[in-house]
């Protein structure tokens, strides 16, 4: 799977993992060139806080685009170190 925004390949990994529709990128696999941590969380009642990255390519920002659970509740375990994208951030194979 890819992440891609801006024409950048921000995440490229065979191993993910979907929850709730979204993959789950390692965070190795994630260019660390491109990320900006964000002041951002929110609270998802059975994964628990989420924190998040701004992307920066090119020259064009995509705030709060990366979010991952520093702490996940024991329900959402399997996405510890893990990261995933929206706001048109397109992954696909």
């Amino acid at each position: 799977m890819k992440a891609i925004w801006n024409g950048a390949v921000i995440a490229e990994s065979d191993d993910t993992v979907v929850v709730e529709g979204n993959h789950y990128f390692p965070r190795d696999a994630v260019k660390d060139e491109f990320l900006e941590k964000s002041s951002t969380t929110t609270v998802c009642g059975w994964k628990g806080t989420a924190s998040y990255y701004t992307l920066r390519v090119e020259g064009a920002t995509n705030r709060d685009a990366a979010w991952y659970y520093p702490e996940p509740k024991s329900a959402a375990a399997e996405i510890r170190g893990r990261v995933a994208f929206w706001k048109g951030v397109e992954v696909t194979r």
